[in-house]
């Protein structure tokens, strides 16, 4: 999906014919990624970027337009990268619902544990993009949305999740777990990615397969 620009402004040089190198463009993006989380997007400027990267200031515009421009993109990639984990949890076959989203839990806490400064500034800043850009990272949100909350009726179809609580309302408690890990999970703690993304899965399937019984009598 090309990104979204604002009326009367460019498309950043990074894409096709213009396109920064990619080692150079990943270096941009890693040191906006740093900058942003560390200051703030609204707090950090083009130059903290720069400075980060080691190039002067003029030259970082080779890359973007805006200061907006970098955090679209790293929101952008973040999509790119979890679009992978959904798919390749859509392409493994004979697994029932519930087995799926076993997976899909799994593997986007993995994820989101391996990259918490980007996961950070993604749900931090996400807002502060333009109108047209926030609804583009949106509609590609709603996609992973719209890919659990299937499972979940599926699983309710099928008898194995005897809740019968709107599919969407479960989704929503299944990411709010996938999410927050990037509030509290410690990557230097004793408890390593792969465990916890396990630990996160078999506690979201388990609050689904009991779903119907009181947590308290």
């Amino acid at each position: 999906m090309p990104p979204a620009t604002r009326k009367g402004t460019r498309e950043p040089a990074r894409r096709n014919g213009g396109r920064a190198p990619r080692k150079r463009d990943a270096e941009v993006l890693e040191a906006a990624a740093r900058v942003f989380h560390e200051r703030g997007y609204a707090n950090a400027s083009v130059q903290d970027v720069a400075d980060a990267v080691g190039i002067l200031k003029g030259s970082l515009y080779h890359y973007i337009n805006t200061k907006e421009d970098l955090l679209y993109r790293l929101l952008e990639e973040v999509h790119e990268e979890v679009e992978q984990v959904l798919e390749s949890v859509a392409a493994e076959p004979d697994l029932g619902p519930l087995e799926r989203l076993h997976l899909y839990v799994d593997r986007q806490i993995a994820y989101n544990a391996r990259n918490l400064v980007r996961i950070s500034v993604y749900y931090h800043d996400v807002e502060r993009l333009s109108p047209e850009r926030r609804d583009a990272i949106h509609a590609l949100r709603r996609k992973h949305e719209d890919f659990v909350t299937a499972l979940i009726r599926q699983a309710q179809d099928d008898g194995v999740v005897t809740c019968d609580a709107s599919p969407r309302v479960l989704a929503n408690y299944i990411f709010g777990s996938i999410i927050w890990v990037y509030r509290w999970y410690r990557p230097r703690g004793r408890i390593r990615p792969d465990e916890l993304a396990r630990i996160g899965a078999d506690f979201a399937i388990d609050g689904l397969r009991g779903g119907g019984a009181p947590a308290v009598a």
